[in-house]
Formats: C-alpha cells, sequence, structure tokens
C-alpha cells in the first residue's frame, strides 16, 4: 500500500487547481480566433482533452507542483496547434530530401503529370469508368490498362488490383488452393510490413512445397517436387535482397520448359516490375515484364508504383485462359481498383509507349537518370539558398554521396549524388528534423554523423524555394 505524504498530497491538491476551467481556457484569444477556422465543438474537445491529460499527469505524479502546470496562455498555444495539426489536411505534400527514390513513407514516387491531368479528368465530373460506350450497357474497368499493358509486354491479356500483395494472393488461391505449389527455399522473401510468402501461401490455401536449398536450388530439384497435387510452380524474383557466392537459381526459361512439359502453370512474381530495360541509361540490369512473358512465364505479378511509378496497384499479365480464371475468383471484386488507381495507372503507362522520353516526362525516371553535374548544380543551388539562413548558425557544404531506389528496388545498387551537409550548433539534428517534418510542406531528411543530410537528387528544382522557407520557420520555432 503506498502512503502519500500530506504534504505531496497538497502538492497535488494545488497543481491541480491549478488547471483552467474549460470555459477560461477555450475564451482566450488565441482559441476565439481560432474558432472562425475550425469548428467550436472540436476546439472544445481539445481543450477537454488536452487538461484532462495534464491532470492524469499530476495524479499519477509526473507532475508534482503548480509551478510545472503551464500558465493558460501557454496551455490554450498548445492547443492551437493540436487543433491545427489534427484538422489540417493530413496526407500534405511533402519535399523528400532523403535520397530515397521509392520512399514507402511519402508515397513512393511522384505520379508523372499525365497521370496527374488523367486523375482531374475522372475526379471533376462522372467518367467512364466501366461503361460500354457502342452499347451504353456496363463494361469492364479493366479495358482502359488491358490494351496497353499487352502492348507493353507482350501478354495475351492483363489486369490489375490493389497491390501485388493481393495479385500473389488472388493467384495462389485460384490456381493452388488446396493443392500444392512448388517453390525454391532461396525465394522464401519477406518484403516490407511482414508480408512473407510462405504466410500468403498459408492464408490462400495453399499447400507450400519447398525445394533446393538457400543458396542452390537444381531444375532436378523441382522436377523431382512435381506431384499429383502439384498445381503452380513459383518463382519469386528478390527484389529486396541478394544472395552472393557459392549460388545457383533456375533460369525462368528452363522452368517454362518444365512447367509446360508437366502441364502446369508457372507463376513469376517479378516484384518491382520494370517494363523497359534500364541498362540503356547505365543503371543495373533488372528483370522485365516483357522479358518474362518471354520467357514463358504464364502468369506475372508487379508493382505499379514501383519502377513503373504509377499509383499503387499490382498489375497481373499472362496467358488468356490463365487471367479469365482469374477473374472468376470472387476475391477480385474486394480486390479490385477504383476509378482513381486505374485513370492514374493509364496516364503513366501511356508514358512507357515511348521509353526514350521517359527521363523527361516522368519524375521517377528523371531522378534515376540525371547525370552528376545536373545534381551538383542542384545542390549548389539549395546551399546557396540556405547558406543566408544559417549563416550564423550552421556550417554547411557539399560532398559525394548515394541515393537509393528504396522499396525493394535495385536492392545493393546504390545511385551516385550530391548531399549538402548541414552542421547546426544550437539544436540537435533530431529536433531540427522534427521541425522540419512540421513544416508546410513537411520535409524529409536523413541524419548521418550528427548532420542533416539533403540529397539534391530528390528534390526538384521548384521545391528549393520551399525548402529554404521550411529552414527558416523551424529556426524562427526553435
Amino acid at each position: 500500500m503506498n502512503i502519500i505524504s500530506k504534504e505531496k498530497e497538497a502538492d497535488c491538491r494545488q497543481a491541480l487547481a491549478a488547471l483552467p476551467a474549460i470555459g477560461v481556457l477555450v475564451q482566450r484569444p488565441l482559441l476565439t480566433a481560432l474558432c472562425a477556422e475550425y469548428p467550436v465543438d472540436y476546439i472544445h474537445s481539445a481543450a477537454r482533452r488536452e487538461v484532462e491529460y495534464l491532470r492524469k499527469r499530476i495524479l499519477e505524479g509526473e507532475m508534482t507542483s503548480a509551478d510545472q502546470v503551464p500558465k493558460v496562455d501557454e496551455l490554450a498555444l498548445r492547443i492551437k496547434r493540436l487543433v491545427e495539426r489534427e484538422l489540417q489536411h493530413s496526407v500534405r505534400r511533402a519535399i523528400n530530401a532523403s535520397g530515397v527514390l521509392l520512399h514507402t513513407g511519402l508515397g513512393r514516387a511522384p505520379l508523372p503529370p499525365a497521370a496527374q491531368e488523367a486523375l482531374r479528368e475522372a475526379v471533376e465530373r462522372y467518367s467512364l469508368l466501366a461503361l460500354d460506350v457502342e452499347t451504353g450497357k456496363r463494361g469492364d474497368r479493366m479495358i482502359h490498362i488491358e490494351r496497353l499493358l499487352c502492348d507493353l509486354t507482350g501478354a495475351e491479356a492483363a489486369l490489375a488490383v490493389n497491390n501485388n500483395a493481393a495479385a500473389v494472393m488472388l493467384i495462389l488461391n485460384t490456381f493452388a488452393a488446396g493443392k500444392q505449389a512448388v517453390i525454391s527455399r532461396g525465394e522464401l522473401v519477406e518484403i516490407g510490413g511482414m508480408f512473407r510468402i510462405p504466410d500468403v501461401m498459408q492464408r490462400a490455401g495453399v499447400d507450400m512445397v519447398e525445394v533446393g536449398t538457400t543458396n542452390k536450388t537444381h531444375l532436378r530439384d523441382y522436377e523431382n517436387a512435381l506431384t499429383e497435387r502439384s498445381a503452380l510452380i513459383v518463382k519469386v524474383h528478390q527484389s529486396n535482397y541478394r544472395i552472393a557466392g557459392f549460388t545457383k537459381d533456375v533460369p525462368l526459361r528452363e522452368l517454362a520448359g518444365l512447367a509446360q512439359i508437366r502441364n502446369i502453370p508457372l507463376f513469376y512474381d517479378l516484384g518491382s516490375g520494370a517494363l523497359v530495360d534500364l541498362k540503356r541509361w547505365g543503371l543495373p540490369e533488372e528483370p522485365s515484364a516483357p522479358q518474362a512473358i518471354a520467357d514463358g512465364a504464364d502468369i506475372v505479378s508487379f508493382s505499379g508504383d514501383k519502377l513503373i511509378g504509377g499509383p499503387q496497384c499490382g498489375i497481373i499479365i499472362g496467358k488468356n485462359k490463365n487471367i479469365s480464371f482469374l477473374r472468376q475468383n470472387p476475391l477480385l471484386r474486394a480486390l479490385r481498383l477504383d476509378k482513381l488507381s486505374i485513370s492514374a495507372l493509364n496516364g503513366t503507362l501511356r508514358l512507357f509507349l515511348e521509353p526514350e522520353k521517359l527521363p523527361g516526362c516522368h519524375p521517377l525516371y528523371r531522378m534515376m537518370t540525371e547525370s552528376a553535374d545536373v545534381v551538383q548544380r542542384r545542390a549548389r543551388r539549395i546551399l546557396r539558398r540556405l547558406k543566408p539562413i544559417l549563416d550564423d548558425d550552421a556550417r554547411l557544404e557539399i560532398v559525394s554521396g548515394f541515393s537509393m531506389m528504396g522499396s525493394g528496388s535495385l536492392p545493393a545498387q546504390d545511385i551516385p549524388s550530391k548531399l549538402v551537409v548541414v552542421s547546426l550548433r544550437s539544436i540537435k539534428p533530431d529536433d531540427f528534423a522534427r521541425k522540419l517534418r512540421y513544416s508546410s510542406p513537411s520535409v524529409v531528411v536523413r541524419i548521418e554523423n550528427d548532420a542533416i543530410i539533403l540529397d539534391a537528387r530528390t528534390i526538384a528544382d521548384n521545391e528549393i524555394g520551399l525548402l529554404g522557407q521550411a529552414f527558416k520557420t523551424a529556426l524562427q520555432n526553435e
């Protein structure tokens, strides 16, 4: 049993008595002015929550005297900031200074202007999402993307769902529920958010049969594992890691030959989903969807928001009969794309019909392919913009460094870049980075060696002025 001294009990009562009444608090000028912008009831609710939070801290002994209780105007300011933070548009614009091109926390790649225009066309009024213009009857929403995907990949048919995890689940459930799917041990990947291939197979109702070892799998391992219960051969691109050294896997073309002989569908989870050969821009080789179809895969799935740089979605391409089976699965309706994603995907895919123009019209490909000189010039402009703001408070310099693709794309492949290093004197980097994240637009940086790092490759030219303003505001609020 805890015994509280009379002195502590008196301090507690005094601290509780120092808490302002809600009616008094909401009448402070800061909050009465706020009522012109935000709902009055919400401001009152925020005030009650803040006072109740302080009351709890007092009762739990975290605040032990009236002196520790915020003054009424200080509390009003805290409530004002709380209301503004909670009621502002939360999925707001951000400047990506982190150097991660496909930053999952920032929505991965910015949509290209063509996709943005397609979105506007779809949302301003009604749209022809699923209407057959010829007959006036209900049509198929996939028509907006299927022909494009077939032209771009050489596949017979295509469809899309809300992400690649959904695509994998749909394929496994359609072709191998209650049966066996054969997969190499070296391809039992886990990607972000604890998405593990073995777990997905289990949830899809599939019996997983592992073959080979972690570092070596041979064609004979697949051959020996196939039985009457085998319904699917699965190959998974190791999109977010690499096994190096004494290794072997079975090329897709060889697996396709085995699948054809045994009359078992071959499913290739391509992951990041390149539609074009990245080597044309000096980037590392990445398996592409067209090559997967050419090598004989029956079904291929990949993300639409990684190396395609479109909206979040999972794309499935393959042979007509296999896509037809997928369309008949009731799960498809639960996983289907809405009009916004379909419109944005259509606008993005059209750009890949002329791949040589991608760096000029697609933000992701601009960032991927910019020369060192272009990135260096942008870093200098960033430094010149920040120098007058931070002149007495920081040391600035430009150093060579690396960006990365992120989101499991091009793993272990760094992209040379130029970094603006900001070494602050009066504030800890973590605290300043937090202030930048709360700015408008939010600025997301990385911290290395006790300094703020701004990667010039992922900052757009038209964001440099906004970046400077964010630094200025963060310093003023120090």
